[in-house]
């Protein structure tokens, strides 16, 4: 089964919950474990978080791109904004001890760690997550 969808809202949190449900109800096919859909809406709802809040500043004229598809079990998550972006390279380790107070950089953390991929562009305003959805938990 292989899906391909785009969804595009305003930079208004109270899409977020929409937009998770949506893609989250797409995958009931695939049958995934709880731990497994846990961490996929952790992910996506983090990455539209920093595409609402960080890259288009809560401006409403800015979109917010959401692309995802499944083919031969890979799930590709696409979140992007119209912000200017920003070095995702230069984000703080959050367990090194002189970050454990600072809040920037946890959410791309917890992303890596839970996602297989994860691609930014070179702007710093798309982020692809790919995630291998064989119904391991």
């Amino acid at each position: 089964m292989a899906i391909d969808k785009l969804i595009v809202i305003p930079s208004d949190l109270n899409f977020i919950k929409k937009v998770s449900e949506e893609v989250l109800g797409s995958l009931q096919p695939f049958k995934l474990g709880a731990y497994e859909l846990l961490d996929i809406r952790l992910c996506l709802e983090e990455a539209l978080i920093n595409a609402i809040k960080y890259g288009n500043k809560f401006d409403n004229d800015l979109k917010v791109k959401v692309k995802y598809s499944v083919e031969n079990n890979i799930l590709k998550l696409i979140i992007e904004d119209e912000g200017e972006g920003f070095d995702f390279n230069g984000l703080p380790d959050p367990t090194l001890e002189e970050n454990l107070q600072e809040l920037k950089g946890r959410g791309v953390f917890l992303i890596k760690r839970l996602m297989d991929e994860v691609y930014f562009n070179e702007k710093g305003n798309r982020i692809t997550m790919l995630k291998n959805i064989t119904g391991r938990e």
